[in-house]
């Protein structure tokens, strides 16, 4: 027979005042704003506080206040370095703030967007953020009609509806394609994933396109090839690409993930990086500057964007405006490696 343990009652701020000698006053000032306790008062309050196994119910304080301190995030994908970054540092930002963070995952699949973003509305979130300038109507008038403090991160824009913190993509595939032209090189394959549900693949290869147009470089446009952040898929395009007669001389990629399939694709066909095979990305993911050779990429500034972003949102939440103002532009920072060289022809 299976004897049931009985449930044993939750420490509440009764006990933990009785125990640290001190009024639930304090102890309560204590939780909200410890920097008006004494020193002596906090340590004693917070040991009586771990022995009692004391957790604090923020949902009586959420209901008091009107707010639950939360802020929804929606990202494409949570298997992606990059927005690991974000959603890590995010979470650390609001953190500072007193506030938690619910994720959710759309998977590159707008529609889906529009649920998930109702779900954290009904969650009473006292925010929202989403990924990317791109989302459906129903999700703008979602956050309309419920008076959300909401903004965008990643994907600055002018023309947005709600205010946006990130980078212009546009310019990283300008820089990415800049960097190759100065280098001499002509003959440039370009691989972007498609751009539906995909608002920052989409600018960065538009950007580099423009680039290369204003550049008279016909050829590059030509190996302008669709590929998804899929290493597998990556590798085959690349060696596809490398039969070409003349073969490229240089590969612009959406990404570090297609960047780093394009070096390991030409080792597998005896190519060499960078003397035959120049590479460059975007992102600066993790391990890209440990490839050998590094890789040259743009940097994204995901630490600062997510930074900024949690800050933006909670004033947006204090205050209870949502003016375009409010947007802030980072810039991309171009990082040379050992992954780019000028084109043999150009350097003899």
């Amino acid at each position: 027979m299976v004897r049931r343990k009985r449930r044993v009652r939750q420490a509440g701020i009764l006990d933990v005042a009785a125990q640290a000698g001190v009024s639930p006053a304090t102890v309560s000032r204590f939780f909200n704003h410890p920097d008006l306790v004494r020193y002596e008062t906090r340590n004693r309050i917070l040991a009586c506080a771990t022995e009692l196994g004391y957790v604090r119910n923020r949902a009586a304080g959420s209901l008091n206040r009107g707010k639950t301190a939360t802020v929804g995030l929606v990202v494409p994908t949570v298997d992606n370095a990059i927005f690991a970054e974000l959603i890590q540092e995010f979470s650390s930002s609001l953190m500072q703030h007193d506030y938690s963070l619910l994720i959710s995952s759309h998977g590159y699949d707008l529609v889906n967007e529009v649920d998930l973003v109702r779900t954290l509305l009904e969650h009473q979130v006292d925010g929202v953020v989403l990924v990317g300038a791109e989302h459906d109507s129903e999700t703008f008038h979602l956050l309309d009609v419920n008076n959300m403090p909401a903004l965008t991160v990643w994907n600055w824009s002018r023309e947005l509806r709600i205010p946006s913190v990130g980078i212009d993509n546009r310019e990283l595939g300008r820089l990415a394609a800049r960097h190759l032209l100065e280098l001499g090189h002509r003959e440039i394959a370009c691989l972007f994933p498609a751009g539906s549900n995909n608002d920052r693949a989409a600018d960065r290869r538009h950007g580099a396109r423009a680039e290369l147009a204003k550049a008279g470089a016909s050829a590059a446009l030509n190996r302008d090839v669709e590929c998804p952040y899929d290493i597998d898929i990556a590798k085959q395009r690349v060696r596809e690409l490398l039969q070409d007669l003349p073969p490229p001389t240089a590969v612009l990629a959406g990404n570090d993930i297609i960047a780093q399939a394009a070096m390991y694709a030409a080792l597998s066909v005896g190519v060499r990086v960078p003397e035959e095979l120049s590479i460059i990305g975007i992102g600066d993911f993790h391990g890209s500057a440990a490839l050998e050779p590094g890789l040259t990429t743009i940097r994204i500034p995901a630490a600062e964007i997510a930074q900024s972003a949690a800050k933006t949102i909670v004033d947006m939440i204090d205050d209870g405006f949502t003016d375009s103002e409010r947007s802030q532009r980072m810039s991309g920072e171009l990082l040379v490696r050992g992954s780019t060289v000028s084109p043999v022809s150009s350097a003899t």
